[in-house]
């Protein structure tokens, strides 16, 4: 579940727009999916979940994405089923139109698609919507205004997933460096990570290592996330992309957390989700990673992170 990223807002009056936008909201394009998107207010959010194969298990999928729209006072939703089984698919979207209707939550529109094409399932539409109306994402508007933003859109969970994969060469590299290191004395990795973000660059293969044997412990992982801002969630996330992809498994699940939250942080929720993956496949119970699953499954907005964050314990700036 994902808050609506701040840069992007873009106005979706057909629905060959809302093919286009759901892609561009998730920064990839779904397979068996559910997207639900609320519509009528700035700043909202989307959620995706995984369709299931059996009807059956079509209200688990209701209840996963009714949850959140009622957290966070969602008023009407678009709802986009990705999925080429027509059973399955229209089961799980009359379901979500019914549920979310009794709760008081408008359901605007519902549309199928598949293999670059739309297709209406609610009645009151052209009989050519219901046999399918094909769109091409790569030509579309939002699609070249989300260039010009410079926002990437991966053709698939799998793709973005991979952007931050294990590179087997640099962790290779690096375990000398970790062989040798010593832990950052308090006060250190704020300062280091906070240089590296006014600068723009990278951890060294020593630094990195010293992080990698500083974030273990809670009260040195806190150094490296507690006091960012959104203004420093970019830069954050594109240093501990790198730091991820270069750490050998044995070392990765605090650095992954630690980018889960800053994806979280710049409205990015989809490589949130697979932040917290990398982190769990290393390291199951990691709770910098189970809070960062809480605030996405809640679809908890970034922008309320000043107002949570005395809430939960051990956030104060190491640096204050």
């Amino acid at each position: 579940m994902n808050p609506t990223p701040d840069s992007l807002v873009l106005t979706a009056r057909t629905p060959d727009d809302i093919a286009a936008f759901v892609p561009l909201a998730l920064g990839f394009v779904p397979e068996r999916s559910v997207v639900m998107v609320s519509t009528g207010s700035r700043g909202g959010m989307h959620a995706r979940v995984d369709l299931p194969h059996d009807p059956d298990d079509v209200d688990d999928v209701v209840e996963a994405l009714l949850r959140p729209a009622r957290l966070n006072g969602v008023r009407e939703v678009i709802v986009v089923v990705y999925d080429d089984d027509t059973t399955v698919a229209d089961e799980a979207a009359w379901s979500i139109h019914e549920e979310f209707t009794a709760a008081g939550i408008g359901v605007r529109d519902v549309l199928r698609v598949h293999d670059d094409h739309w297709y209406a399932v609610l009645p009151g539409a052209p009989v050519a919507a219901y046999r399918g109306v094909r769109f091409a994402l790569a030509d579309h508007r939002f699609t070249a205004q989300s260039v010009f933003d410079g926002r990437v859109t991966h053709a698939s969970r799998e793709a973005l997933r991979a952007t931050i994969a294990p590179d087997a060469a640099s962790a290779r590299l690096l375990e000398p460096d970790l062989a040798g290191a010593h832990p950052l004395p308090a006060g250190a990795l704020a300062a280091l990570v906070r240089r590296h973000l006014q600068q723009g660059t990278t951890f060294s293969r020593p630094e990195l290592a010293s992080v990698a044997v500083t974030v273990t412990a809670g009260d040195g992982r806190d150094e490296a996330w507690v006091w960012l801002s959104r203004s420093e969630a970019r830069r954050a996330v594109d240093l501990w992309s790198d730091a991820v992809r270069r750490l050998p498994c044995a070392h990765v699940a605090a650095p992954a957390a630690i980018l889960a939250f800053a994806a979280w942080l710049v409205g990015d929720g989809a490589l949130a989700w697979c932040a917290v993956d990398r982190c769990r496949d290393a390291e199951p119970a990691h709770s910098l990673a189970g809070l960062v699953a809480q605030l996405l499954e809640a679809a908890t907005p970034p922008d309320t992170w000043e107002v949570l964050r005395p809430q939960v314990p051990g956030t104060a700036d190491p640096a204050a």
